[in-house]
């Protein structure tokens, strides 16, 4: 394995890795999940016991890919090793809530599948950043199937591949053009960047979005070998960001699914309101840029701007990993699904010491949870 990329678990045992450098798909055995230890992350910097698991330096570290494994509330963290002259080395880690690091060996793959249509290595943009480390921009896998996202040596370069698994052969791989309100074009080269599958209206559908930020639905049925297909816009999200993850879950009775961004906060869309979008004529109009950047689908700002990259923990809560604004660190720390916040990043009129809170204030219970996981039950009143 020449590079460790994009992460996604099939079943709680396999773990893929997209090689961007070796244009491959590795299937890594990870230890069978033990039961979850029921405990939220509270890990205020994360890259200080991973250097030192790795025995390098800290600095040496790029944060690449975060995935939970299923039934165990253990994170996988994809990370690019630096060395000298630009060089670097791939590593896999778990870590659990109490900050326990493992390496994984990356010489045990049980399979592999090539990238047969990846970009040239000689094209890179502004410079400095390889067109092939966009071969694979998110990966999901659903019913045995794993779709992956990313460029391909195409002029229509934005590309969606799914491979059996396990690994039986080339994939299928589909073309993927989209209309871009901000930009008011067609657009065939930008690749998705985040993604999900959902159920809209009966129909297994990937949930997508690009940079800058269009959301497009795509039947899973549509995604036929050799065929061009045209992704349906749903909405425009807002301008100058790119998704750093999206992902699906369930709230009470209701689906949701949670895309986070590079420049501003995060959004959350129902299933329901993805799922009429999905069933009405797409997007094909420019948005009044600057003044109204927004159009289609509705989403609720959730405020999660740090987040460079999230998972499901549990169906309680969110596992993001973010770097410090104050320090610097990185991060892994669960975050609530409902409330998409942790309280302990700020400081307002409830956490004075002599604040006390009116009968039947709406937002003491959740406090109190929010306290409580954050690691400050001492706080809850």
């Amino acid at each position: 394995m020449q590079s460790a990329g994009k992460l996604s678990f099939g079943d709680a045992r396999t773990l893929f890795v997209a090689d961007w450098k070796g244009a491959r798909i590795f299937a890594l055995q990870v230890p069978a999940p033990t039961a979850p230890a029921g405990k939220p992350f509270n890990l205020k910097d994360v890259q200080a016991p991973i250097a030192k698991a790795l025995g390098v330096a800290p600095a040496a570290l790029r944060f690449e890919d975060l995935a939970v494994q299923p039934d165990s509330e253990l994170a996988y963290v994809a990370l690019t090793v630096r060395g000298a002259h630009g060089q670097g080395r791939p590593a896999i880690v778990s870590i659990d809530a109490a900050g326990k690091v493992r390496r994984l060996d990356l010489a045990k793959a049980t399979g592999s599948a090539a990238i047969t249509d990846a970009p040239a290595a000689d094209v890179a943009f502004w410079r400095d950043l390889p067109q092939q480390t966009l071969t694979v921009t998110d990966m999901r896998y659903y019913q045995n199937k794993l779709y992956v996202a990313g460029l391909s040596n195409r002029s229509f370069a934005s590309t969606l591949r799914v491979y059996d698994y396990p690994f039986s052969g080339k994939a299928s791989a589909t073309t993927v053009e989209m209309y871009h309100p901000v930009h008011n074009q067609i657009e065939t080269r930008a690749p998705i960047r985040s993604m999900t599958v959902m159920t809209l209206g009966g129909e297994p559908t990937l949930v997508a979005a690009y940079t800058c930020t269009p959301l497009v639905t795509i039947p899973l049925k549509d995604l036929k070998d050799g065929a061009h297909i045209v992704a349906r816009t749903v909405g425009e999200l807002g301008w100058g960001s790119a998704p750093n993850g999206l992902v699906s879950f369930r709230v009470g009775d209701a689906e949701y699914a949670l895309l986070v961004n590079s420049s501003r906060s995060a959004d959350l869309l129902s299933a329901a309101d993805l799922a009429g979008a999905a069933a009405a004529p797409g997007l094909n109009t420019p948005i009044d840029w600057p003044a109204k950047p927004y159009l289609g689908v509705r989403a609720v700002m959730a405020p999660l701007s740090a987040v460079m990259r999230i998972d499901n923990l549990n169906p309680q809560l969110l596992l993001a990993l973010r770097r410090s604004d104050a320090g610097g660190e990185m991060q892994l720390v669960s975050i609530p699904k409902g409330g998409y916040l942790r309280l302990s990043d700020f400081v307002n009129e409830y956490d004075f010491p002599d604040y006390r809170y009116p009968d039947g204030d709406k937002f003491r219970d959740f406090h109190k949870y929010a306290r409580t996981i954050e690691g400050y039950p001492e706080l809850a009143r």
